[in-house]
């Protein structure tokens, strides 16, 4: 595994430290769901690096504020829409 050191600032640090988890796990997970939401990688490989499975990560992630899928109102009635003609 590589190693990569960053400077996080006393503000920030401190914030991490009071997660109750190792600082270095915290940003692993936190560097990985922003991946995963932007669209970056996908949930199996989200899960992978985290070492758990897909239907867990995809847990954690929806409690961590991440969507499954983004999509508008609009966009979900189309869909819903369509799915009805079929």
């Amino acid at each position: 595994m590589g190693t990569v050191q960053v400077e996080l600032g006393e503000d920030l640090l401190e914030l991490l430290q009071s997660l109750d988890r190792p600082v270095q796990q915290s940003a692993r997970e936190l560097i990985i769901l922003e991946l995963y939401r932007q669209g970056r990688i996908a949930a199996g490989k989200a899960a992978e690096l985290l070492g758990m499975g897909r239907s867990a990560f995809l847990q954690a992630a929806l409690q961590a504020g991440v969507p499954y899928f983004e999509m508008t109102t609009q966009e979900c009635n189309e869909e819903i829409s369509e799915s009805r003609k079929i």
